[in-house]
């Protein structure tokens, strides 16, 4: 291909892209407020069900907090009782 036709085609290019920039600007304007909605939906949905899962954690609290207790008083227990006791090494003869 030789420069003329380079050249022109880059001109033509040229013409082309400057002549439908509006119609891009209005599909990149569409995009933006579409993408804005998008992430306002999502952020609020994020938020309900944050919500949710508190009001699940609080309305189960009756029941989780005291089996909580009694595992770790399970667990505390089961530590003291599994010290090892110090035992004097073997003598050598």
């Amino acid at each position: 291909m030789n420069t003329f036709l380079k050249i022109t085609l880059i001109v033509v290019l040229a013409v082309l892209a400057i002549k439908f920039i509006p119609v891009i600007a209005v599909g990149a304007f569409i995009g933006l407020i579409v993408a804005a909605v998008l992430g306002a939906l999502g952020l609020s949905l994020i938020t309900v069900l944050l919500a949710l899962a508190i009001g699940l954690v609080v309305a189960l609290a009756p029941i989780w907090i005291p089996v909580l207790a009694i595992l770790g008083a399970i667990a505390l227990f089961k530590k003291l009782n599994d010290k090892p006791t110090a035992t004097p090494p073997p003598m050598s003869a």
